[in-house]
């Protein structure tokens, strides 16, 4: 099956301006702030057409709470005598450097990389990155969601450990080659986006977090969707209406979400939240947007969303614009 399958590969004409190379990422940290760590961090390199070459993978200390560790199983424990990012940053950069990265949900590796690349006083050698959810948008692939597990199955490829770096980034880098396979033979242009690293960090006031090894009532996140009784603060900006597609978002927008997304909804949220958005529960007419990976869905948020004329965006892209939330407007 793999000769044929590199058979097929070769004999497909191979677009000329495809990258040589990739670096297939997954990290996993202590949450989705810009103040977050990472905990672990694995790449498998692939050649111009999607054949994997090595990996390498490494536990981080990240020098505070490690965050939801029902989710990526690292405790406080396991990652004490781990390097910390400065002494593994050499070497993680020997493995992204002339390569693309690749990654599901590529906009959070990448942020999450470039900080901790900034921390340690250094750039990451990457210069462009590819997002696997928005590669099978382009290929139009009939997923049900656009959760990694959904990738996987799409192409028969076993996931034996989710949430753990190494696996994870091993099941996309096997997605990754018939994926890519696929966009060769169409002659599909890879959504590829620039990447612009930090060169400076100023980190603030440290975050002290009770490490919690399940979903307790007193924990910062819970598994899951949905929340049954965790109260958010009130959102302290004004509404300043509704986004306006092509603009960034301004604090106070009021957010809501419908669907399922690439990482846990809690932690999305409260990235959202430290951003400076209103967290909605509903559509209404001052929703100034909803975030879905399945707008055609028919839920109640996507048909009031159509009714109401809210504007409609994908997880990948709404992760790319709270990279840059706009001040609130001082009254």
């Amino acid at each position: 099956m793999l000769e044929d399958r590199t058979t097929a590969a070769s004999a497909v004409p191979w677009p000329a301006a495809y990258p040589t190379g990739y670096a297939v990422v997954d990290v996993e940290t202590t949450g989705l702030a810009r103040d977050d760590r990472i905990v672990s961090a694995a790449v498998y390199r692939v050649n111009a057409r999607g054949d994997i070459e090595d990996h390498w993978y490494t536990l981080v200390n990240p020098q505070r709470d490690p965050g939801p560790v029902w989710i990526h199983g690292l405790t406080s424990e396991m990652l004490a005598d781990a390097p910390l990012f400065k002494d593994v940053a050499e070497e993680f950069a020997a493995r992204l450097e002339g390569r693309v990265l690749v990654a599901h949900n590529a906009v959070f590796d990448w942020s999450m990389i470039a900080r901790e690349y900034a921390r340690a006083e250094r750039t990451a050698p990457v210069r462009q990155r590819l997002c696997t959810i928005a590669l099978s948008k382009e290929l139009a692939l009939p997923l049900p969601n656009h959760k990694l597990e959904s990738l996987a199955a799409h192409f028969g490829v076993e996931q034996r450990h989710a949430h753990n770096a190494l696996d994870d980034a091993r099941v996309l880098a096997e997605a990754f080659r018939p994926s890519l396979l696929a966009a060769a033979g169409g002659n599909v242009r890879l959504p590829l986006l620039e990447c612009r690293p930090l060169t400076e960090w100023s980190d603030g006031a440290p975050r002290i977090v009770r490490q919690s090894t399940g979903p307790t009532p007193s924990s910062s996140y819970r598994p899951g969707s949905w929340r049954p009784s965790r109260k958010r603060p009130p959102c302290p900006y004004p509404n300043p209406g509704r986004y306006e597609p092509g603009k960034p978002l301004k604090q106070g927008m009021r957010v809501a979400f419908s669907g399922d997304t690439s990482v846990e909804r809690e932690l999305l949220e409260d990235r959202a939240v430290e951003a400076g958005l209103h967290i909605a529960t509903s559509v209404s007419r001052l929703t100034s947007l909803l975030v879905t990976n399945d707008p055609d869905s028919g839920t109640s948020k996507t048909v009031k969303a159509r009714s109401f004329g809210t504007p409609v965006i994908d997880e990948a892209a709404f992760g790319q614009l709270l990279q840059d939330v706009t001040p609130a407007t001082e009254s």
